[in-house]
């Protein structure tokens, strides 16, 4: 950051995150925090998992984030039928019969794979090396995704049954588990005004795909000091049960605590929410403001903890 171009673009990016949000606002009420994260976790080359009760408007949230990045949108209803070639795309033979790939939706820029727990693990995992490596295999040959490159996922936790709870190696692929809650009182009031209304807001494109491709750069280059650093770790740290820095609420309520990955996505959240604030370098404040999000998922509960309603947020607010 230490170039002056770079200090300009973070610049850049605080103004354009605000222009973000005042765009999203024109059709989303309220959930300014999901906004924030859903933002923090692109700019951070991240997926996110949005887990809320229907109605929220998960569906319209996503493809109005998606317009105002100027991005191509794709939405997947996941079934317990869908099949892995139903979101990477098959072979076919042509009118020559010559076999040729056609694409499936995952070919886009922003995926909403809606409702992930409905389909079985098999077409889960369809989505893991996209999620990794930005590109999948079909046939034996390798297709490169476009970038930037988002999935994001929704769960209702409601109705469980005839589910296929995501295994933990694929939780751990997304950067955030960013739970929607009921809108206020007032917000509630104003969405029923508006969408009852004839009248139809709409957003216009605020950043560009280039534009998004140099913010993910710029977020890699910000520096980072060693007080940051072991924060983070020491806080991953603190949260595996019966290890060398476990903490005594770990112990007691957690099964098992958060891999190294936790701490890379608390960095990279950290360093981006330092840019949006107009922050060139990111503080142990940074830090406690994205674990939640990047946490909640990662540890997983034991008897105990599930028996006297101890959630995870308790949990990580206890190891904050």
């Amino acid at each position: 950051m230490a170039e002056n171009k770079d200090v300009a673009l973070a610049d850049e990016l605080a103004v354009d995150f605000s222009k973000l949000e005042a765009e999203i606002s024109k059709k989303i009420i309220g959930q300014k925090e999901v906004v924030r994260l859903l933002i923090t976790s692109l700019f951070c080359n991240g997926h996110s998992l949005l887990v809320g009760v229907p109605g929220l408007a998960k569906t319209l949230l996503v493809q109005t984030v998606s317009k105002c990045l100027g991005l191509d949108f794709n939405r997947v209803q996941f079934t317990p039928d869908l099949m892995p070639s139903d979101i990477l795309g098959a072979e076919t033979l042509d009118k020559e019969r010559n076999l040729r790939f056609i694409k499936g939706p995952i070919f886009s820029n922003v995926i909403l794979a809606d409702e992930i727990n409905r389909t079985p693990p098999k077409t889960q995992s369809a989505l893991l090396e996209a999620m990794q490596e930005g590109a999948v295999t079909i046939a034996g040959m390798n297709y490169t995704l476009d970038k930037p490159f988002f999935v994001l996922a929704t769960q209702n936790p409601i109705e469980q049954e005839g589910t296929y709870p995501l295994p933990e190696a694929q939780l751990d692929r997304f950067m955030f588990m960013i739970k929607l809650n009921y809108p206020g009182y007032e917000d509630e009031i104003e969405v029923i005004k508006r969408t009852t209304s004839e009248e139809i807001s709409k957003v216009s494109e605020v950043i560009s795909k280039s534009q998004i491709l140099k913010y993910q750069q710029l977020v890699r280059k910000v520096p980072v000091a060693d007080n940051v650093f072991e924060y983070a770790v020491n806080l991953v740290a603190k949260s595996r049960p019966h290890g060398e820095k476990a903490d005594a609420i770990s112990n007691e309520y957690l099964e098992w605590g958060a891999g190294p990955r936790a701490g890379q996505f608390l960095v990279l959240a950290a360093k981006c929410n330092a840019l949006i604030n107009g922050k060139y370098s990111p503080d142990i404040e940074d830090i406690k403001e994205v674990a939640t999000p990047v946490l909640r998922h990662r540890i997983v509960r034991n008897f105990k903890a599930e028996a006297e309603g101890i959630s995870e947020e308790k949990i990580i607010s206890d190891l904050l």
